[in-house]
């Protein structure tokens, strides 16, 4: 498999399944009687923005946006996406192979300041909840929900892992492997001979 097309699939089921761990997450505050962010509004600021409008002194006063709310949830999980994108390109496709969790959950903390610096002004809310009856209590759940979204961007890496599983990934099968031959193989080009070749840990080497 190439290498681009492994990124590009790895990207997509661990950003799809952060966002789902993550909504997860909302629903139960929903049902504890915690207010979280009504999605059909993030479709409505969408909605706005090729209209040329960015912020808005309070984006549920805005006009109304036809099908706002599979808009919403569209750029919701595009944004999930994206921040796996961001994931992957931080710790590396290495990380995507074998994922651990304390990479994940700082990229999660991290993506906080996507709410509280950009969407949370644009909706109008104020930088940081700042315009909001309890800014504290809501900077606090920001974080919670991010940090839940980076155990999620953990666990659909280890899904990933599954589904994409690593051996289809690193050697063609038209290799031919000499004996002595560490199975833990990157691939580097000979430049004298033009060839690629695999080398391990041993002084074995394929040529294909």
């Amino acid at each position: 498999m190439a290498e681009e097309l492994e990124i590009a699939l790895r990207v997509v089921l661990i950003g799809a399944g952060a966002t789902i761990v993550m909504d997860i997450w909302l629903f139960l505050l929903k049902r504890l009687g915690i207010p979280t962010l009504d999605i059909a509004l993030l479709g409505r600021w969408v909605g706005h923005l090729p209209r040329g409008q960015w912020a808005h002194d309070r984006v549920a006063n805005a006009s109304p946006i036809t099908a706002e709310r599979w808009l919403g949830w569209a750029a919701h999980y595009a944004i999930g996406v994206a921040f796996a994108l961001l994931q992957v390109s931080v710790w590396g496709l290495a990380w995507g192979r074998s994922p651990t969790l304390l990479p994940a959950v700082l990229t999660g903390v991290a993506t906080v300041a996507a709410p509280l610096f950009v969407l949370q002004p644009a909706l109008g809310a104020g930088i940081a909840s700042s315009r909001t009856k309890t800014p504290v209590r809501n900077i606090a759940m920001s974080l919670a929900n991010h940090a839940v979204f980076g155990i999620g961007l953990y666990l659909a890496a280890v899904v990933s892992t599954w589904l994409i599983p690593t051996s289809l990934t690193r050697v063609s099968t038209a290799s031919v492997v000499t004996r002595g031959l560490d199975p833990r193989v990157h691939a580097f080009r000979c430049s004298i001979c033009g060839k690629e070749w695999i080398a391990g840990s041993s002084p074995a080497m394929t040529s294909r």
